[in-house]
Order: C-alpha cells, then structure tokens, then sequence
C-alpha cells in the first residue's frame, strides 16, 4: 500500500502570490515547487500563445511490442542536435519559439542549469495524461535536472518510489515551476492521471538538456 507523504498545492501554500520554493518531502529525490513562478496574467498569456502557435502533434508510442495514441498532443522544440528517443519513437526538435526561449531563459537563471530543448505537453481534457515513468533516457545524462512549467488548468503530479511504497502529490498550478534534480529519476517515477472530472485545457513545458554525443 501506497503511502502519501506530500499534499495538494492549496494546503501548500497561503497565497496566490507567494512564491517561496518548497522542497518537497520525498526521499531519494531532490524536488523544488515554485508555486507562482510567473505571475497569473503573464501565465494566461503564454497559455493562448503556446496553444496557437506551436506545432502540436498527435504521436504514437510502442510499448511491448504494441503501439498506441499518445493521449495528449506533444511537441518537441530544441537546438538542432538536440533528438530525442523514447517508446520507440524518436523526436526531431523544431526550432525555437521567442517565447520557449523566454521561458528557457528564466528556468535556466532559476536553476543555473542550460537547457536545450523542451517538450511540451497539451493535456486537452481529463481524458489525456501521462503514465508513471521516470525522465531517465540515457541522453538525459546521469541525474538530469528537469524544470517543468505548467499553464493552465491544475492537475496533480503524482509521484511513486521505486522500493518503498511511497507516494508524493503535488497540484501543479498555472504559472507554477516543478525543478527535478539529483537522484529523483533512479527512485521516483511520475505521473499525471486521467479523470473523468471535466477539466479545461493545461499545457506542460519540460526543460531538459540532451546530451548530444548519446548514441542511440
């Protein structure tokens, strides 16, 4: 059984303003929240943006022998070295946008970490989500730092530990910022959970720095 040892974002956190980072309660993983990393009219701004103009895709992923629908809309973005191999299905980065490199920017100052691509993810409805795995692909590098932005709609990110039993949950907001570093991909996997809740549009950027002499 499955123990929870974080909380949603609103019992995190007092006010729509504060900022302050939180490390999250997990073992074996280094997690920090940003509740309010861009501020809420900015966020509403850069979610219409995103949605419009960047190049979103319908993929498909095999898994054991079988392919499947993506359930979400993805696309990938980068320098032009900067490919990406997961499921069986490799992503050629389209180039940057002014505003993914704005965004980039300002995770990158957060982290002092260089990024150079991102994924984004566009979470149409309850129906989409993302199943438990771990951001450990060998072009990641041993202990990638990952900076997560989300816009929009809220949905929790729900982390599982590998060897405990453990579970950690944490909503993420819009405008809000999740950094995953250290040991976090070898213990925890991570998900975003499908609902038959009515829930609007949220899109999820994941910067990450693809180490480009990886061979697949």
């Amino acid at each position: 059984m499955s123990t929870l040892i974080s909380f949603m974002q609103q019992d995190l956190f007092d006010s729509d303003n504060d900022n302050t980072p939180v490390k999250l309660n997990m073992p074996d993983a280094d997690v920090i929240y940003y509740p309010n990393f861009i501020d809420s009219h900015k966020a509403s701004q850069f979610m219409q943006t995103l949605l419009q103009t960047l190049a979103w895709r319908k993929e498909q992923i095999t898994l054991y022998g079988k392919t499947f629908d993506v359930p979400r809309l993805q696309a990938w973005y980068g320098d032009n070295e900067a490919a990406y191999q997961y499921s069986g299905m490799t992503m050629q980065p389209q180039q940057w946008t002014q505003e993914l490199l704005d965004l980039k920017y300002l995770c990158e100052e957060k982290t002092q970490t260089h990024f150079n691509s991102v994924l984004a993810n566009l979470y149409r409805d309850g129906n989409d989500g993302v199943g438990r795995h771990a951001d450990d692909e060998k072009e990641l590098g041993h202990n990638p730092v990952i900076a997560s932005l989300s816009f929009g709609e809220t949905r929790n990110l729900d982390f599982y530990h590998n060897q405990q039993g453990l579970k950690s949950r944490v909503a993420l907001a819009s405008g809000s910022l999740l950094v995953m570093q250290g040991n976090t991909q070898q213990y925890w996997q991570h998900a975003v959970a499908k609902s038959k809740k009515k829930f609007e549009k949220r899109i999820n950027l994941t910067f990450r720095s693809i180490k480009i002499n990886t061979v697949f």
